[in-house]
């Protein structure tokens, strides 16, 4: 054997190796955290309706069988419509994706707003919103959910071909949520991810889609774990002895990601990918995405409760499952009982009807009732009237619901047990609703800033080649900007507190700013460029009848002002260039003479408006 194939054989060692360590390390973090992946499961089957299951002895769900075959067991489910009103009131209040000047130095402003219109794109192209969604889903029902922010080079415009000749893209960032069955920590008693010194990204992938990424051809099996393959929310999950199997997936493979935090003896960290016994990758971890440009894990958490010393948080759901168990009871039991007030319990003496044809027919209206000769006739028991504990103890249990849960009657149910009259007044409850679920949104907040900061740091990362950023302004029109890495200043930029405003808020506001004048110029006149954009955003844009030229013009004046950051332009006869000079000064003023050239070149466009308005 040649010290070459000496070497190549060592070296194959060394990753069968590691890869059967990443798969131990994996089946270890799995059974330290089982009980909590019992308690999400059992969660998402209160949530979807299955609620006569728990946790058996040996930590498995398993169904709850009656004690005799007549006992009513329906589902009186509260805890759905408390989630989804919980969802409703977290998507309300969701942080909107602006970026605030460092300072009042014009390269800052200019860095916060091409940040601003970045996460703007990227929070459509991606759908954010619907994305941040199911994470909020994920940890109203679990307790946890987990973002993952990643560059996807196989995304953006094509910008040449490889050696091969398949294409090369420029890439771009996808954000994804993640439940918290795939996320894996190295220890379940940190209390921010900032405490993890590894983290296991687990997830059940085609083989497909492996050898794609990869080149590597995997078998494939079925994945039946729970944690790993798809929940069913219509059936719920039961376990499989009670003949309900678990999902099952084929042609699958359990993809394991293992991120490592950088060290003194790797100091840019590390990141394995396993699947099947095979080591699919190793190097360091690939994004500079920390507050400073250290490499830090591309995840983002996100909690509906904190707990203190745990790194998976809990959740409404959990605090309302005993209520929803003794709700159910009582239920059950009062519909027991005014079935047995409305059909009757029959009392017979022995041998003196066909008690199998009664109890199969009852005493139903006009019946004969033949019974023996000189014995008691057939009669109803006395079974009483409803006793008040039923309405007294489902009332408490009712008051109880809307404690746990932090949602009032106001916004669960729309009625106002305190009969407020006012606006301000009935304001003033919903609001306190908001405060009651304050963690839930703080920590909301702090995950969709933590993942525009990180979409910003990928962008610095990757962004080397001059880029075109498209985006569609309110006014339908379409806006262009041009940047580059050396652009992006992620480390110096503060996320904006404010949120995103509904369309009805936003016309609200308007309608108060022209109350008050203030939208009016110094002559007290409404200018056409205010009245064009106020008639945009109380939705009459797209009339004809509702804007007139001036409208056009200033759309033209801006496109020019993209242009003229390129080369030179000359002023059309056409051009209303009044609004065009207005224009093209907000562009000087607003960043234009921040580069020479573009201001030269901008001064010039003005002089031949000036030239030809004069004509």
């Amino acid at each position: 054997m040649t010290e070459k194939e000496l070497r190549q054989k060592q070296e194959e060692a060394r990753k069968k190796a590691l890869a059967a360590e990443i798969r131990a390390d994996f089946e270890a973090r799995r059974a330290a955290r089982k009980q909590l992946e019992r308690g999400w499961q059992l969660n998402m089957n209160f949530v979807s309706g299955n609620q006569f299951c728990d946790l058996s002895p040996a930590g498995d769900i398993e169904e709850e069988s009656a004690d005799f075959y007549w006992q009513s067991r329906r589902c009186f489910n509260h805890i759905a419509p408390t989630v989804d009103t919980r969802l409703a009131r977290l998507a309300m209040v969701r942080p909107g994706l602006e970026v605030r000047a460092f300072s009042d130095e014009e390269a800052d402003i200019k860095t916060a707003r091409l940040a601003t219109n970045i996460l703007r794109a990227v929070k459509g192209r991606v759908d954010l919103d619907k994305v941040i969604s199911a994470a909020t889903l994920w940890s109203e029902v679990c307790g946890t959910s987990f973002y993952k922010i990643v560059w996807n080079f196989d995304e953006g415009n094509v910008i040449g071909t490889d050696e091969t000749g398949h294409s090369m893209k420029e890439g771009d960032v996808n954000v994804v949520a993640l439940s918290p069955f795939e996320v894996y920590p190295d220890t379940l008693t940190a209390s921010d991810l900032s405490e993890v010194k590894s983290l296991i990204h687990a997830k059940a992938v085609p083989v497909e889609e492996i050898f794609e990424k990869f080149g590597v051809e995997l078998a494939g099996r079925t994945i039946e774990e729970f944690p790993l393959a798809p929940y069913c929310a219509a059936g719920g999950w039961k376990h499989p002895k009670d003949g309900d199997m678990r999902p099952a997936l084929p042609g699958r493979e359990i993809l394991i990601e293992r991120y490592t935090r950088p060290s003194a003896r790797q100091p840019e960290g590390r990141l394995e990918i396993v699947a099947a016994d095979n080591l699919l990758y190793e190097g360091p971890l690939p994004y500079k995405n920390g507050d400073r440009g250290e490499r830090v894990f591309p995840f983002v958490r996100q909690t509906s409760i904190e707990l203190p010393g745990a790194f998976f948080g809990t959740s409404v759901v959990d605090r309302m499952i005993p209520l929803q168990r003794a709700y159910n009871a009582v239920r059950n039991r009062k519909h027991e009982f005014l079935n047995r007030l409305t059909s009757g319990v029959i009392a017979v003496e022995d041998g003196s009807v066909d008690d199998g044809e009664l109890a199969e027919n009852g005493l139903y209206p006009g019946r004969v009732l033949v019974y023996r000769q000189g014995s008691e006739k057939p009669s109803f028991l006395d079974c009483g009237s409803l006793p008040s504990e039923f309405s007294e103890e489902e009332a408490r249990i009712t008051t109880e619901f809307l404690l746990v849960s932090g949602v009032s009657e106001v916004s669960r149910n729309s009625t106002n047990p305190t009969h407020v009259t006012s606006a301000v007044g009935l304001q003033l409850l919903i609001d306190q609703d908001t405060n009651r679920m304050h963690g839930a949104v703080e920590s909301v907040e702090r995950a969709v800033k933590e993942a525009g900061k990180q979409i910003l740091h990928l962008y610095k990362q990757f962004a080397a080649s001059k880029r075109l950023l498209r985006m569609t302004g309110t006014d339908g029109n379409t806006e262009l900007f041009y940047f580059d890495a050396s652009d992006i200043s992620a480390d110096d930029v503060q996320f904006a507190a404010g949120y995103d405003r509904t369309p009805e808020q936003v016309k609200e506001e308007i309608l108060n700013l022209f109350s008050l004048g203030l939208l009016k110029d110094k002559d007290g006149n409404i200018s056409d460029e205010v009245k064009n954009r106020i008639l945009d955003a109380l939705g009459y844009g797209t009339f004809e009848n509702a804007r007139d030229i001036s409208r056009l013009h200033i759309a033209k004046a801006e496109r020019e002002n993209v242009l003229l950051a390129q080369r030179d332009l000359e002023a059309d006869e056409y051009d209303d260039h009044e609004l065009h000079r207005i224009e093209h000064l907000r562009a000087l003023l607003s960043g234009g003479e921040g580069n020479a050239a573009t201001k030269a070149r901008i001064l010039r466009h003005l002089e031949s408006h000036r030239g030809k308005g004069e004509n």
